[in-house]
């Protein structure tokens, strides 16, 4: 099975639900098990946050997209946004490293989303913004495991 899709939406906390319940029903086709929907969700979760809070200081006034691909049983996606940017990436994604701590922000967004997803990358420039790409495969649930 092969689909795409394009959400783009205002830059509100309110919004990380939107984008997580829809990412949730693009999958659904895949069959996923309740471990990968849960992981898919929080990856989904981590990303959409960072872009808003970190991204936007949550100014509400921008928009965050994300482009999703299946291919098969992988989910290529990518949360772009085109806000502050990241000065150091890689300082970035080491655990529990934060710049809002007055936010009580842990600083695990980019060490929990490396462990859902198989591949993970974040591009991004001062002022111009960030864009997170990971990919995920899904294994469906066996006819006879489900629950109807």
């Amino acid at each position: 099975m092969n689909n795409e899709m394009t959400l783009s939406f205002v830059a509100i906390e309110e919004n990380e639900a939107l984008a997580r319940m829809t990412m949730t029903c693009f999958i659904t086709p895949l069959d996923p098990t309740i471990e990968e929907l849960s992981e898919f969700k929080t990856i989904v979760s981590e990303a959409v946050t960072n872009a808003i809070i970190h991204g936007y200081d949550c100014d509400g006034k921008r928009e965050v997209t994300i482009h999703a691909k299946i291919e098969d049983s992988k989910v290529t996606m990518t949360v772009t946004d085109e806000g502050n940017g990241i000065f150091d990436v890689d300082q970035a994604m080491e655990p529990m490293f934060t710049t809002k701590p007055l936010l009580e922000r842990s600083g695990m967004g980019f060490t929990i989303m490396e462990s859902f997803a198989d591949k993970l990358s974040v591009e991004s420039a001062i002022g111009q913004g960030t864009v997170v790409r990971f990919e995920k495969t899904f294994s469906p649930v066996a006819e006879k495991s489900r629950m109807r």
